[in-house]
């Protein structure tokens, strides 16, 4: 097989939970045929040798128009992503304004705006893509964006119904998620991204389904004020006092077009692919 794909085999199982977050409602069975997918998600490696060959441009790096967002002051009007930006001490988390900021320079190679860089890097989630550039990606690659039912029965990993990766009961050192005061006191070595494949895989032999890194999906989120895909799997910033969503069931809207410092992907191949066996 691929070395990098891993099976997930046809089932049927229990998607959605009833215990949680309201937009996970209500659990109930779904099915998928068997399928490949990325033991990791896309690394800034990877990414950057597509960037190579294609000559890609990434949303984050083009001009914007001034027409499609009125009212928007000048210096949010140059190219750039949203980054995450820590506060100085407690606030109200209902407000995550106080800790996202427009960031301009700040891209997949520039992952905290102007003057940062992928040093020491490489084996990191690649963030800061639109869906689109997911898109394109997957493309290039010969494979897909994976639907938000297949996302979730990887991340499952077999456990059917199970609130996370590795079971029932929430363990430490599972998954990068933030521990510490949110949104401001992160405990050492969590409140970023980590090397992927640093936390135990899942059933499947899957690493970083949850926590790391947010990951794009195929399918759309309706009802959302703006073109919106479903996106899956929680990130480094997940809190357990501010949402817990370094979880299988978890999911939100992202704009399609717009990138965040801890957004990524992974792909899926539906065929069996070259050299692989079922």
């Amino acid at each position: 097989m691929t070395a990098d794909l891993r099976r997930v085999p046809a089932q049927t199982f229990t998607m959605g939970s009833d215990r949680h977050h309201a937009e996970e409602a209500p659990a109930r069975l779904a099915s998928v045929d068997g399928f490949w997918i990325e033991r990791h998600p896309v690394t800034n490696a990877q990414f950057a040798r597509f960037v190579r060959e294609t000559g890609h441009r990434t949303v984050a790096e083009r001009p914007l128009d001034a027409a499609d967002f009125p009212g928007a002051p000048p210096e949010n009007l140059q190219p750039g992503s949203m980054v995450f930006v820590g506060t100085d001490g407690p606030v109200d988390l209902r407000h995550l304004a106080q800790w996202w900021a427009w960031m301009p320079g700040a891209l997949w190679r520039r992952p905290e705006g102007r003057g940062s860089s992928l040093a020491h890097r490489p084996d990191h989630p690649v963030v800061h893509v639109a869906h689109e550039d997911a898109a394109a990606y997957a493309a290039w690659a010969g494979r897909a964006l994976p639907t938000e039912t297949e996302w979730e029965a990887a991340a499952r990993g077999g456990l059917d119904g199970a609130a996370y990766t590795w079971g029932d009961e929430n363990r430490d050192g599972m998954a990068n998620h933030w521990h510490g005061a949110f949104p401001w006191r992160a405990e050492r070595g969590y409140g970023r991204t980590t090397p992927v494949g640093t936390f135990p895989p899942n059933g499947y032999d899957l690493v970083d389904m949850a926590g790391n890194v947010w990951e794009w999906t195929a399918d759309r989120w309706y009802g959302a004020a703006e073109p919106s895909h479903v996106v899956k799997g929680g990130s480094f910033l997940c809190a357990d006092e501010y949402c817990a969503r370094y979880r299988p069931a978890a999911r939100r809207p992202q704009p399609v077009d717009t990138g965040m410092s801890h957004l990524g992907f992974r792909c899926v191949v539906r065929d069996q692919p070259a050299g692989g066996g079922a």
